[in-house]
């Protein structure tokens, strides 16, 4: 159990370690930018935008 345990906070850190790097890089893309990605993940399906 202990083997599971760290491997699931291994993840769990990795993953937030990935958000925060996420983050500050969509923080310092231009308008334009944000809006490519925006139809990109769109477009992907990996969000649903209503408004469109």
């Amino acid at each position: 159990m202990q083997n599971f345990n760290q491997t699931q906070n291994d993840e769990d850190l990795r993953r937030e370690e990935l958000i925060r790097n996420i983050e500050f890089t969509v923080g310092r893309l231009t308008l334009r930018e944000l809006e490519s990605l925006h139809y990109m993940m769109i477009s992907q399906q990996y969000i649903n935008d209503e408004s469109h």
